[in-house]
């Protein structure tokens, strides 16, 4: 008999956030894979649920997935988990569903907490259209290029780093709006909505604790002839690397449909 891989989303802070099918599949399994088994033993003592539990981390992934995947060749039930959320989702997982696809095994995904769509539902930013960055780059340019998305934009970010990230998002547009989402279904909740200039000198002083999902939206279109400070990051970027500056304007503007002259001038302009 073949075993399965049931990918089972935990609470993202209120344990009784923990759905019904979560604590079945819990119950049933043989292995509960798990991102810290202390975590995880918490929410299982809560529920009374018994496991053998094993520890899946980004540490010993590859190796243990193929362990893992072994077992239920053998006719194992593992169950996924990570310490909040679901699995996969800026947290560990992709390599064992990769693996148990690749051996022609069944994964089940059961639906549950998710931090990144609680923030996007709570910012009262539009829905409709989004994108999930994980965790916000830490270089400037790359930075400013996420933050150039046209869709509404979700990410998680260190509590140390809020004040900076918001610090250039507020030097790209002070205007653009922003929610910011703390500890969600925790004590301590926190969604604080306004412009990006509005909250970056609110946030400026740091002292910041929890974890932290920022909601921002899309960038607006730019007025015909303007040209992208993301794009023109991207130039200056690669002509560091050693790139000649015509020729890495003409890369960024194919890649992003500008104008390689508007490039070319603006990097320049920008270098000196």
């Amino acid at each position: 008999m073949t075993g399965r891989l049931v990918v089972c989303p935990t609470p993202i802070g209120n344990l009784e956030d923990v759905t019904l099918r979560v604590l079945s599949a819990l119950r049933d399994a043989d292995i509960v894979a798990c991102e810290d088994t202390r975590r995880t033993r918490v929410l299982l003592e809560r529920y009374g649920v018994q496991g053998t539990l094993v520890s899946y981390h980004e540490h010993n992934e590859r190796e243990r997935a193929a362990e893992l995947v072994e077992r239920m060749r053998s006719g194992a039930v593992v169950a996924l988990v990570s310490d909040a959320g679901m699995p996969l989702v800026s947290d560990p997982g992709f390599v064992l569903v990769q693996g148990c696809v690749a051996a022609g095994l069944e994964v089940e995904v059961l639906p549950g907490p998710s931090a990144a769509l609680a923030a996007l539902v709570a910012s009262a930013l539009p829905a409709d259209s989004w994108r999930f960055a994980g965790f916000l780059p830490r270089r400037r340019g790359a930075l400013e290029e996420v933050f150039g998305t046209p869709e509404t934009l979700v990410a998680f970010e260190s509590p140390r780093r809020v004040a900076s990230s918001l610090g250039v998002l507020a030097a790209l547009d002070p205007s653009r709006p922003v929610a910011l989402c703390r500890e969600l279904t925790k004590v301590h909740e926190e969604v604080v909505r306004g412009t990006a200039g509005e909250l970056a000198e609110r946030f400026a002083g740091g002292g910041l604790r929890g974890e932290v999902v920022l909601v921002v939206g899309g960038a607006p279109p730019r007025p015909p002839g303007e040209v992208d400070p993301a794009a023109v990051s991207a130039v200056r970027r690669l002509v560091e690397a050693g790139a000649k500056p015509r020729a890495a304007a003409g890369v960024v503007a194919e890649l992003t449909g500008g104008s390689a002259n508007a490039l070319y001038r603006a990097a320049a302009a920008d270098g000196g």
